[in-house]
């Protein structure tokens, strides 16, 4: 094909060009490749910016010449353009009618584009939020929980888990149902969960949520929420891309928003993983100094931690141990970070790397700290303490929603 193109472009410039177009967009659709490497694919080889819009799947990806991602505007009317499937069209941000090059662009991006939707994504459910809160409530009758289910369109055997944010919103996520989380910071490697991974679905009170499908079959769409600027991103399997949930008006979303996760299952079991979130929830930090720690939990990790939740509470006293890291948090501002950086890494050598510290810097901490704990954190059984004085802590910071 190579070979073909070079003695076209020496006969005619643009049929060489298009021969090259061809055979790029044909290695994109063989490789499976997703929509934002499409759409970056025709904006290099247009010289100007590439979008692909699609209002019924909440899709908004738009790429410059050099590669990069670019906030959007308003689509011109005079830009070149081709329509894809259900209503989604990709635009070249260049006026006027295309030419050979141009069109063959078009032509092959949209029909690449066109087999990634086919073979991905379902149209975004409606917004339902009765229906959403019909499902998550465990006292009403199942079968009105299934049929609330089937109007988000959601089948009863659809594996999908539910998500409890800090501001009191309620999301749906499917995901797979074989333990493996759709989003959160798993072990790398494509979900087994359904090709619409990533759907987050309307909330219960006509406020929260938005549908947003993935960019593919694998990993969650960094999409950003309604003004294009703010959105709550969930890191993915693969550990770079994510899933954006939008905030409490549907559209201003803290990227910083704390978020339980629930553990995946057949929709009859949405109500048990909404509780499951909200507990998951109590686990969760703001990922500061005073307040260090993840901001997203998924409960189907937690294992017997999970028991503590029942233990401590805004009605019960913090044991001594959570008392002493209060009082190390008042001894110096780096005191909880430095702890949960031990508690959570593999040696004192990774924390220190994490802290971005000497490994003198962190022994001279860890002993400043061991004389305020009372015990050392250096011992497995020192460390372990203080894994557990931590979530004690998150917990009696984080009362029941």
């Amino acid at each position: 094909m190579k070979d073909l193109a070079v003695r076209l472009a020496a006969l005619d410039p643009d049929a060489g060009a298009a021969l090259r177009v061809i055979a790029y967009f044909d290695r994109l659709t063989e490789g499976r490749a997703g929509l934002q490497a499409i759409v970056r694919g025709a904006a290099v080889l247009a010289g100007c910016p590439a979008r692909l819009a699609d209002d019924g799947r909440r899709i908004q990806l738009r790429v410059q010449p050099d590669g990069t991602d670019a906030t959007a505007r308003p689509p011109d009317p005079s830009w070149m353009s081709a329509a894809v499937a259900d209503g989604a069209v990709l635009w070249l941000e260049r006026p006027g009618p295309p030419g050979p090059v141009e069109a063959m662009i078009l032509e092959r991006a949209s029909g690449a584009a066109r087999a990634v939707l086919e073979r991905t994504r379902r149209l975004a459910p409606p917004t339902d939020p009765a229906s959403v809160e019909l499902t998550l409530d465990g006292t009403a009758p199942e079968a009105q929980r299934l049929a609330a289910a089937a109007r988000l369109g959601l089948e009863p055997t659809d594996p999908v888990r539910a998500i409890a944010l800090a501001d009191g919103a309620a999301l749906l996520l499917p995901g797979s149902a074989d333990g493996d989380p759709s989003v959160g910071a798993g072990s790398p490697g494509p979900s087994t969960g359904p090709a619409w991974i990533g759907a987050a679905l309307p909330a219960n009170d006509g406020r929260h949520g938005a549908a947003l499908p993935a960019n593919d079959g694998r990993h969650g769409a960094a999409l950003p929420a309604n003004d294009g600027r703010h959105g709550v991103v969930l890191p993915a399997n693969d550990e770079r891309h994510g899933v954006v949930l939008p905030g409490a008006d549907g559209r201003h979303a803290d990227p910083r928003q704390r978020a339980g996760i629930g553990p995946a299952g057949p929709v009859a079991a949405l109500p048990a993983s909404y509780a499951a979130a909200r507990t998951a929830l109590r686990f969760t930090a703001e990922g500061t100094e005073q307040d260090p720690g993840p901001r997203v939990v998924h409960a189907d990790r937690l294992g017997g931690l999970i028991l503590l939740a029942d233990a401590a509470g805004p009605g019960t006293e913090p044991v001594p141990d959570v008392r002493a890291l209060d009082r190390a948090a008042a001894s110096a501002p780096w005191a909880l970070a430095t702890l949960d950086a031990v508690a959570e890494a593999v040696s004192l050598r990774a924390a220190a790397t994490a802290l971005r510290l000497h490994h003198s810097t962190l022994q001279e901490r860890l002993t400043h700290t061991r004389r305020l704990l009372d015990w050392d954190i250096r011992e497995p059984q020192g460390r372990l303490r203080l894994q557990v004085a931590l979530a004690l802590r998150r917990l009696h910071r984080n009362p029941p929603q």
